[in-house]
């Protein structure tokens, strides 16, 4: 089992690689090969991911989230099933490639840190800390397919302003489809997060003695909580949308990324995984 985790750590990075370059090459060229192909490349990537995540937590007795590394891996799958719903749902195909691009760094960087760590502290085995990590890294997927949907949304506007009606004009969704876009994902992942945090703060009381409510990660998640609810505000009273809401969207995932990483790994108490 060891050997198949070992070779899939390497496979899954490989294969997100290809079938990115799939949706790219559909997305430059049209190619009917690329555009009927590309989906299913993506679903049969999904099946190989979730296997694996399946195995790691078979094989070392405890969920994939004991470690950035191991979260890593699982916000890339969350990212890539999350995009998939939305292409299914959309019918909006030709953003595959940069949804699909995040998801792979995040699989590289997952590959080359991640470790078999068997030996874990009793209360990170908690199926209520479970369903707390699961939807926060659900909540962050929705956070950056938003933040990626926002960078789309500013490069194709500042093309219109300037009046290049190149291959991103052509290929991409108008800037009111790319808004909805950017404002349902999240409005998905701010629910997510809020459930993560009430969830989080139950798991907190029954298992930390003594732990501090000023953790730097309690903090930071605080803080990426109001920032995306002044946003989600803001929008509904005043219509407030347009570019303000795309650099809210991308301030928020810049935010909840330094948090599981940064704050995690070299300032954050209880939820320090090293």
């Amino acid at each position: 089992m060891s050997t198949a985790i070992d070779i899939l750590n390497i496979v899954i990075p490989a294969a997100y690689g290809l079938v990115t370059s799939a949706y790219y090459w559909a997305f430059r060229t049209q190619d009917t090969v690329a555009t009927s192909s590309k989906t299913v490349l993506l679903l049969i990537l999904l099946l190989v991911h979730g296997f694996y995540l399946i195995l790691r937590t078979v094989a070392f007795d405890h969920p994939p989230i004991t470690s950035v590394a191991e979260i890593l891996t699982v916000i890339a799958f969350a990212i890539g099933g999350t995009y998939a719903i939305i292409e299914h749902r959309t019918r909006v195909k030709n953003t595959g490639v940069f949804i699909l691009t995040l998801a792979g760094l995040f699989q590289l960087f997952s590959s080359i840190g991640i470790e078999p760590l068997s030996e874990i502290p009793p209360h990170l085995r908690s199926v209520l800390l479970g369903f707390h990590v699961t939807s926060a890294i659900a909540g962050l997927a929705a956070f950056a397919i938003s933040a990626a949907y926002a960078i789309l949304y500013l490069i194709l506007y500042q093309s219109l302003k300037r009046s290049r009606f190149g291959l991103l004009y052509d290929r991409l969704p108008d800037l009111e489809s790319l808004e909805s876009l950017v404002s349902a994902s999240i409005v998905v992942g701010f629910v997510l997060l809020t459930v993560a945090i009430v969830l989080g703060l139950i798991w907190f009381e029954r298992v930390i003695d003594n732990a501090s409510w000023l953790d730097p990660k309690l903090v930071g998640t605080a803080f990426v909580w109001i920032l995306y609810a002044i946003g989600i505000l803001r929008h509904r009273a005043i219509s407030w949308a347009g570019r303000a809401m795309m650099f809210v969207s991308i301030a928020g995932f810049c935010f909840s990324l330094l948090s599981l990483t940064i704050v995690n790994l070299f300032f954050s108490g209880f939820h320090n995984f090293r």
